[in-house]
């Protein structure tokens, strides 16, 4: 009998520790989403102006979004990396506020970037 109270007490060992870690897990991970993570990204060179230069900036803010956006080793969270580079593209496009850029985001998406406006 004590051999079974011994087991019993091994089991309920197991079982608390593994809800300990599975807490510790879950709160990890939202300490991590609470983190910012961003780059800058420097288009002093292209000309804007131009599609080629509007172009080539996407190209750079996209690179930058995946960076940042990008949690490697983690595949599970592929739609949620996807989903962060779509509003990170959407902020920083929406936050330049270039004609041709936005035209580019637009066709390239199919989606408004998002605008940046002022509350009291």
């Amino acid at each position: 009998m004590n051999s079974i109270m011994k087991t019993d007490n091994r089991t309920m060992l197991a079982y608390v520790t593994a809800m300990w870690l599975a807490c510790v897990l879950v709160a990890s991970n939202s300490y991590a989403d609470d983190q910012v993570r961003s780059e800058t990204v420097k288009f002093a060179d292209l000309n804007v102006n131009t599609s080629a230069g509007a172009e080539a900036l996407y190209g750079r803010i996209h690179a930058a979004a995946r960076r940042v956006c990008d949690q490697p080793g983690n595949w599970m969270l592929a739609a949620r990396t996807n989903a962060c580079v779509t509003k990170a593209e959407s902020q920083a496009i929406g936050k330049l506020s270039l004609p041709l850029l936005t035209a580019f985001y637009e066709q390239k998406t199919g989606k408004h970037p998002q605008t940046f406006t002022a509350n009291r």
